[in-house]
């Protein structure tokens, strides 16, 4: 018997407090198993092993985020309030999610693979695909996902390695580094895709 969405949910849930009280690499099934209050053999009825068990909270958890940034730049009128809104909810995130903060601040051997050569490639090919319906309506579709993956770089580079001059968890700065240093190279294809003249 296949286990319910419910049951899923609920063992995703208790994995997300596992990692963050103990990270990634301490986490047991077991643990799992306890935090949810079922049995082990219902968290490999869910997800049968750690492997499937951590992928499919990485996926729950990105799409989230997508979802909750697509929806934050939908409320905006110009690209520059649609990339603060997209970098903001990034940023937030980052410093809300228990879990991740775990990983990030104690587990760098298995973060840092993740982000390196070909597998950051990937992850930022992904961040381009999940971010770039929040552009979709400034830039014509190609330069929408090309944009994604700009703001995803520059949001992950400046969240792992903070520096003063620009913190993502101060809007104002963040709308001044989009203003200054992303909008100029966006404003050329905003114009194209409205036929203004330059």
């Amino acid at each position: 018997m296949n286990a319910s969405p419910a049951q899923q949910d609920r063992v995703l849930d208790a994995a997300l407090v596992c990692v963050a009280r103990v990270g990634l690499g301490k986490t047991t099934l077991d643990d799992v198993a306890r935090e949810a209050g079922c049995a082990r053999a219902t968290v490999y009825r869910c997800f049968p092993g750690k492997q499937n068990l951590f992928g499919a909270v990485l996926e729950r958890e990105v799409t989230a985020l997508g979802t909750r940034a697509i929806a934050a730049a939908s409320e905006t009128d110009s690209p520059a309030d649609a990339i603060v809104a997209v970098i903001l909810v990034g940023a937030d995130t980052f410093h809300s999610h228990a879990a991740l903060r775990f990983v990030v601040e104690h587990e760098q051997e298995i973060l840092a693979p993740q982000l390196s050569f070909d597998r950051g490639s990937a992850v930022l090919r992904g961040a381009a695909a999940l971010l770039a319906p929040a552009f979709a309506r400034f830039v014509e579709a190609d330069r929408a996902e090309r944009l994604a993956e700009w703001v995803a770089r520059l949001t992950l580079s400046y969240l792992l390695n903070p520096s003063e001059l620009v913190r993502l968890d101060d809007p104002a700065q963040v709308r001044a580094f989009v203003v200054d240093y992303v909008l100029p190279g966006v404003t050329e294809s905003v114009t194209a895709v409205r036929g203004e003249s330059a």
